[in-house]
């Protein structure tokens, strides 16, 4: 399955190790997942990590990231039909998972809900886990 992990979910994982976002981000070397990435998703992940997460260093978060990268297939955006969704600022996810044709993995399915449009499932952690456990 094609994944991006919206920022939101990194955020989490960071902040409890006991949470779904954990598990998953745990789980993001399994064969079944696919994880896509782009130069701004990237940088808004560092930048926002840097920002929120203080119970960890800024060197661990750039290990994080950096792990992301190598197992993450990456991709340049070369379309911009800005904006469509409500925070304009995530718009640059739902074009990465448009060209990919992944589904849009976050806690804020509400902000997504234009991503049907174009086809395109919108899960939380939890039930992309769920779903991964009954395909096992």
């Amino acid at each position: 399955m094609n994944i991006v992990l919206d920022t939101n979910v990194l955020v989490t994982a960071l902040k409890s190790s006991k949470g779904r976002s954990f598990r998953l981000l745990s789980r993001l070397d399994d064969p079944r997942l696919q994880l896509h990435v782009s130069t701004p998703l990237v940088v808004e992940y560092e930048a926002i990590l840097k920002r929120e997460i203080t119970i960890i260093t800024a060197h661990d978060i750039e290990t994080l990231i950096d792990y992301l990268c190598l197992m993450a297939k990456k991709h340049e955006i070369f379309y911009l039909w800005r904006p469509v969704l409500r925070d304009p600022k995530d718009d640059h996810v739902l074009e990465l998972a448009v060209k990919t044709n992944a589904c849009i993995v976050t806690w804020n399915i509400k902000d997504f809900a234009p991503a049907s449009r174009f086809n395109l499932e919108v899960l939380t952690p939890k039930e992309l886990l769920s779903r991964m456990e009954t395909s096992s």
